[in-house]
Parts: C-alpha cells; structure tokens; sequence
C-alpha cells in the first residue's frame, strides 16, 4: 500500500500543473539551501484512490487537498531519496485566514515525505508558509508559495 502511495505523490510531483491547482511552472516546487532541496507540490485530495486513502486515514473531497513535503541531500554529485526531517506549516489566504498544517510522516523505508491534508475554497488563492529541519541540523529551511485551488 505504501509503494503505492509513494508512486501517486512522486507522479503528482513530476507532472506539476494540475488542471484543479494553479502551479504555474515559473514557480519552482523545489527550494535549494545549501546541500539540502526542499520539494514540495499541492494536489487535490482526490487524486488519492479511496483504499489508499482509507488505509492512511486521509478524508477525501472536492474541497479538500493535501500539500507533500520532502527534503532531499545532494553529496559528491549523489541526491539521496527523502529524509527524516521536522516539517511544520500553516496555510494564510488573501484575508489573512491561517489554517495550521499537520503534516503526517510516510516512511518508505528508503524514503521519507509529509503530508498535510487542509480545506480549501473554490478558487481560492493560498499563501503557504512551510519549515524544514533536517534530523541533522537545527537550521530551519523556510519556503514559501502561494497556489490557486479549484474545487473539482
């Protein structure tokens, strides 16, 4: 079940744009400091098929969408897959608005990422405000990215 939710948030990953979310591809999802990248991408949380879902207790729906978060180490010319990290967000829309982000950990085994599922209204733009700490550092790495989201 894990491989199969890693194969769904890596596909949502490389394709980007969505038709329901607005990531025009002049915003980078990724964020370099230093040796670390933080990648992140939003996507509806219907993309998720129901049994995977269920089996990681995410609620489904049109007005619902989820936002991943990995944090990657680029060494001697090699990337490693997603780390173990502390990740901590919250989401701010245009009337300043704050939902907090409570990311849950997908372990791999081989690689890590977070998730945080949030609610969202039809056409409404999005600031998010995201914080990673890397297991071996306690430097925060801040990014930060507004999308548009459409109810589907």
């Amino acid at each position: 079940m894990k491989t199969l939710l890693a194969s769904i948030f890596f596909a949502v990953c490389a394709v980007g744009a969505q038709a329901q979310i607005d990531q025009p591809k002049e915003i980078s999802t990724t964020e370099t400091f230093g040796e670390y990248t933080v990648h992140y991408t939003v996507f509806n949380s219907t993309d998720i098929p129901a049994k995977v879902a269920e089996a990681y207790k995410l609620v489904r729906g049109k007005d619902r969408a989820l936002v991943n978060i990995s944090l990657t180490k680029t060494e001697n010319g090699v990337t490693s897959l997603g780390l173990p990290a502390q990740i901590s967000g919250k989401t701010r829309n245009l009337m300043q608005q704050q939902q907090t982000l409570k990311f849950i950990e997908i372990n791999e085994g081989e690689a890590v990422y977070y998730l945080a599922p949030f609610v969202f209204n039809n056409e409404e733009v999005l600031h998010f405000d995201i914080q990673a700490i890397p297991a071996a550092s306690a430097k925060p790495f801040k990014v930060t990215f507004n999308r548009t989201l459409y109810a589907q």
